[in-house]
């Protein structure tokens, strides 16, 4: 088969830009009346406004015929489907089946996974219901207060993420915690916020092998069996993990795993039992609504057509600056407090996904995969690294995320104002610049990039969507790049390592 670069249809869009990037997108706005309207879309109560970017109508149909080319339409079905697209592991990536609410069958080795997530999410919804009802007890008898997630990786970010987003979906007092790394310092930070009587501890790794996670459930689970005895199992310890015997090796009661499966990568797994603390959070109902909004998404992905498809448009603009005009970083600015865990999270799902140098065929790529994965919260970005976004020598794409309302409460204030006009000032700069004839280090060349995607509210639906929005983007990515965006070899490299040079450490500090 062709490589991506060796295709017509590459060498076209190589051509196309050689042609394009001699011109400026502050003099399209000034000639063209409808390019706002040309250049947006609607899908799943996301709007996208993608008309600053360096793209003329002829762009986007090279695009797509390289999309085509690659057989993309083919490979968004097989991913749904089950086939099995991750094959140095041999393995479907069916997280869009956790959130189908159909629960259409789906068959993994002859298997139908359908029933085993229903009885997941039910399991899931007496757990929540217990503690929501106080029911479930310490170990002194006392009611749960404090949820304490210990898990890294997916097992973090997804469930961080939701819980900071959908703060004012809150269904219950319980306070919410997330120990991660390794280091002593985190670990005691939380303690010292949590009543350990009053505390359920989620231990999330879905091979239950994971050192830092394991590292951290061991030093609170030998603590609390000084002071409580063997019993605090039973009523402070869940496990969500895809290796059960080995929670229950580590002691957990089988009645308080909850599964994982080989088949949910775990950067894509906060729509499974790793969601735990989200739906403790915001309760069945607003959890089910976050599934719902993923899963609109993953239709929208699925049925639209090439040109009307929201994630495959991102995916392809971002394809776009990566080969065509040597940009090696992304930027995401969400303009929202609410959603300033996304930058993390989606650093996560983007960078281990596609930071590949490998394609299927097991050869060396020769052109630029995964971007490098940059931003913050929007105001406060404004005033660190947008600087070098305006005037460094670097071409940066933006993805701007606004929300209209922000809290529950009327938005119609000074603050919200602010907020809103502060996005689209420095989209607006972006794109036009500044021109200088006194002081050349004031001006400001323009035509640089960005996407604006408006969200009316933070809601779990909306969440939802958004996230699944990204994970089709990074998906459609990969299939131009030809690479395996379910792998993660090089975080798998570190780990192997990590024994040896902890004993050689351990032993050196017995010697002195």
């Amino acid at each position: 088969m062709k490589y991506p670069i060796e295709l017509a249809e590459w060498q076209a869009l190589v051509e196309h830009q050689h042609h394009l990037s001699q011109q400026h997108m502050r003099d399209w706005f000034t000639h063209e009346d409808e390019r706002s309207s040309c250049f947006s879309l609607q899908a799943s109560g996301i709007f996208l406004d993608y008309s600053r970017n360096r793209i003329q109508p002829e762009t986007l149909a090279l695009l797509r015929q390289l999309a085509e080319a690659v057989g993309l339409t083919q490979k968004i079905e097989a991913l749904f489907a089950g086939d099995i697209v991750n094959p140095t592991e041999n393995r479907p990536a069916l997280h869009t089946a956790l959130r189908d609410q159909n629960h259409t069958a789906c068959l993994v080795k002859g298997t139908d996974i359908a029933p085993l997530i229903q009885q997941a999410q039910e399991k899931m919804r007496q757990l929540v219901a217990a503690i929501h009802s106080q029911t479930w007890k310490g170990v002194t008898g006392k009611p749960i207060k404090h949820i304490v997630n210990i898990g890294i990786g997916g097992s973090y970010h997804g469930p961080q993420l939701g819980v900071l987003a959908l703060k004012e979906f809150a269904v219950t007092p319980l306070h919410f915690h997330f120990i991660s790394t390794v280091d002593k310092a985190h670990l005691n930070d939380v303690l010292e916020q949590v009543d350990p009587e009053t505390a359920l501890f989620i231990i999330s790794s879905k091979s239950f092998t994971t050192i830092e996670t394991l590292t951290n459930a061991q030093t609170i689970v030998t603590e609390m069996k000084q002071k409580w005895g063997e019993a605090v199992m039973k009523h402070h310890f869940v496990a969500v993990t895809a290796n059960p015997q080995k929670a229950i090796q580590f002691g957990i009661p089988e009645e308080h795993i909850l599964p994982l499966w080989e088949w949910v990568g775990g950067r894509y797994s906060v729509w499974s039992a790793i969601g735990l603390p989200l739906m403790l959070m915001i309760g069945e109902q607003h959890f089910v609504d976050f599934l719902a909004g993923a899963h609109e998404m993953d239709q929208h992905f699925r049925q639209a057509d090439l040109s009307e498809n929201m994630p495959v448009l991102l995916a392809l603009l971002g394809v776009w600056y990566t080969n065509f005009f040597g940009a090696t970083a992304h930027a995401i600015v969400p303009y929202a407090y609410r959603l300033r865990w996304l930058v993390p999270y989606l650093q996560q799902v983007d960078m281990e996904s596609n930071g590949k140098r490998i394609n299927l065929q097991g050869d060396a790529i020769h052109y630029t995969t995964g971007p490098v994965i940059v931003g913050e919260e929007g105001c406060n970005g404004q005033h660190t690294y947008h600087q070098l976004l305006h005037q460094g020598q670097h071409l940066i794409p933006v993805d701007f995320i606004l929300v209209s309302q922000t809290t529950s409460q009327d938005n119609s204030d000074t603050h919200q104002s602010i907020l809103l006009a502060s996005a689209l000032s420095q989209a607006q700069a972006l794109m036009q610049g500044k021109e200088s004839v006194q002081f050349a280090h004031q001006s400001i060349p323009g035509n640089r990039p960005s996407n604006i995607l408006f969200l009316d509210r933070i809601t779990p639906k909306t969440l939802g969507a958004l996230l699944a929005l990204y994970e089709h983007k990074i998906f459609v990515q990969g299939v131009i790049w030809n690479i395996n965006s379910f792998d993660q070899w090089g975080v798998e490299l570190g780990k192997q390592l990590l024994p040896d040079i902890l004993h050689q450490i351990k032993k050196q500090q017995g010697q002195r």
